[in-house]
């Protein structure tokens, strides 16, 4: 049976007034969470992803151990691209690394396009699991950003400064703008899936795109964000985007089709408001703090809270996410906290 939903956060990313100021972290399911680390001694990430019984109880854990406002999807922002002939491997303490990177626009002609009920089912069944049987509240899908995707497709794996990937942008810009547009067309296919088989809202990571400038920005990446954007809106959920020392993009980001902008932790929600971002917000614990003592924790928390009890919109959340050392408990601490002293 369908639970009665808390739709709070849902409320609050339409920026309309909420009882409370909704949290959720990024990375919250699995990590430093003991029942995850003991199903990790069974299944790699590809495994719990594949296998949507265990990946909805990854998904729900936090909500039932931390009391946050939403669940979010647990999967990795390269689970698309095998789809697409993309040779992707996770590697324990490296991350995600890439057997037949990027070079030629040959190479972006031969990838392929995704069919996610066809490509990713175990996806889509676990979304419909979680939204049709087992959460209370809504349900966070997601997908990488091409920039960032593409970065890892371009440089093979992580990277430090992007070279790679801005040497391409520059010196081949009909590759990149190739790449871009294929890139576009799969997170467009991969979110309308996620939301027609029941995500309340989209988050687009762009992790890595602060290392542009915002002209680049504007040449380079904004065109293929707009159609994404643009698309996903068309489905009626809120669309959260978050990059990673990005402040210097905001206003870019603000201009886009979207409804949140999350921040990191180097700019506050007063400073946003400043330089003229209108959108929701979200964010921006550092996650380092929470490795402090609690009053620590709860006088940087209230710091936050207070600015977000001025503005009216805003969504509580970390500035990146959780790390393993992080404990459970200090996140039911937390949650507790924002909830309580927000109360209106």
């Amino acid at each position: 049976m369908k639970k009665t939903l808390n739709d709070t956060i849902i409320q609050a990313y339409r920026g309309e007034q909420t009882g409370y100021v909704p949290v959720w972290y990024m990375r919250q399911a699995g990590r430093s969470q003991p029942e995850y680390r003991e199903l990790k001694k069974k299944y790699s990430l590809f495994e719990i992803t594949h296998q949507p019984e265990v990946c909805a109880y990854v998904t729900r854990l936090p909500v039932e151990n931390y009391g946050v406002d939403a669940a979010i999807l647990y999967k990795d922002i390269m689970s698309p691209l095998p789809a697409l002939g993309v040779d992707v491997e996770i590697k324990s303490g490296i991350g995600p690394v890439i057997h037949n990177p990027i070079k030629t626009l040959g190479d972006v002609e031969e990838l392929g396009e995704i069919n996610p009920e066809r490509d990713v089912p175990y996806v889509l069944d676990t979304i419909r699991l979680l939204t049709q049987e087992q959460l209370d509240v809504p349900l966070i899908g997601f997908s990488g950003a091409p920039f960032t995707l593409a970065s890892y497709m371009i440089e093979g794996g992580p990277s430090k400064n992007y070279a790679r990937t801005k040497a391409m942008m520059y010196a081949q810009p009909d590759v990149w703008f190739a790449l871009m547009e294929k890139l576009g067309d799969m997170v467009i296919a991969y979110v309308e899936a996620q939301v027609n088989a029941g995500a309340a809202a989209i988050q687009i990571f762009d992790s890595w795109v602060g290392s542009l400038n915002a002209h680049d920005y504007r040449k380079y990446i904004k065109p293929v964000m707009s159609r994404i954007c643009s698309e996903v809106s068309r489905h009626q959920v809120p669309v959260v985007l978050f990059g990673i020392g990005a402040s210097h993009l905001l206003l870019e980001f603000n201009d886009l089709p979207v409804d949140v902008i999350g921040l990191d932790w180097r700019t506050s929600i007063k400073e946003a408001r400043e330089m003229g971002v209108t959108k929701v917000l979200q964010g921006n614990l550092d996650p380092a703090i929470l490795l402090a003592d609690q009053d620590t924790i709860l006088s940087k928390a209230k710091e936050i809270l207070d600015q977000s009890l001025a503005d009216g919109r805003h969504v509580f959340n970390l500035g990146h996410g959780v790390t393993p050392d992080i404990q459970p408990e200090t996140l039911k601490r937390l949650t507790d906290f924002i909830h309580s002293y927000s109360k209106r």
